[in-house]
């Protein structure tokens, strides 16, 4: 595991520990889901609500020793769609309020998985194929493409 992702599950297990309501959508989502790829970044979509995002940010200050977290303020993420947080070890973290019309908190699908331990909150197969399957990104198209597969074999051998 390299560190990038060790510090991925760092932020998620904070996340869980703080009992923050979110969903793990976009890469790292993917990843965790069974596609080898790369990505800086981890997004997250927020439930609004002033208790959470004051959950986020103890989450995110017990991570990283960082002055600006403050400024991930539940105003900011009513005005701004997205506030990318660029953490202390080179990456990023996209704190996502919505996506235009196609998604909120809300309206979410998604699944508790164990990574190690780690209680992650991921958006299921399913939502992340509607999140990326009318994007222009080749990458996104690629995962459109993997995740359409995953569904298709989860309906031919459903868990028992």
């Amino acid at each position: 595991m390299s560190d990038q992702f060790r510090d991925f599950i760092a932020v998620l297990a904070a996340l869980d520990k703080h009992g923050v309501d979110y969903v793990l959508i976009g890469g790292v989502a993917v990843v965790l889901h069974g596609m080898e790829r790369l990505t800086r970044d981890v997004d997250i979509m927020v439930k609004m609500v002033p208790e959470n995002v004051e959950r986020l940010r103890r989450a995110l200050h017990e991570v990283f020793d960082d002055g600006s977290i403050e400024e991930i303020t539940l105003g900011e993420l009513q005005k701004y769609p997205v506030i990318r947080y660029g953490t202390p070890n080179d990456f990023y973290i996209d704190v996502i309020a919505r996506i235009g019309e196609v998604a909120a908190f809300e309206n979410l699908d998604y699944e508790v998985l164990d990574y190690q331990g780690t209680k992650i909150k991921i958006a299921t197969p399913e939502t992340l194929y509607r999140l990326k399957k009318d994007t222009v990104r080749d990458r996104d198209k690629m995962d459109a493409a993997f995740l359409l597969e995953l569904i298709k074999a989860r309906k031919s051998n459903p868990p028992r």
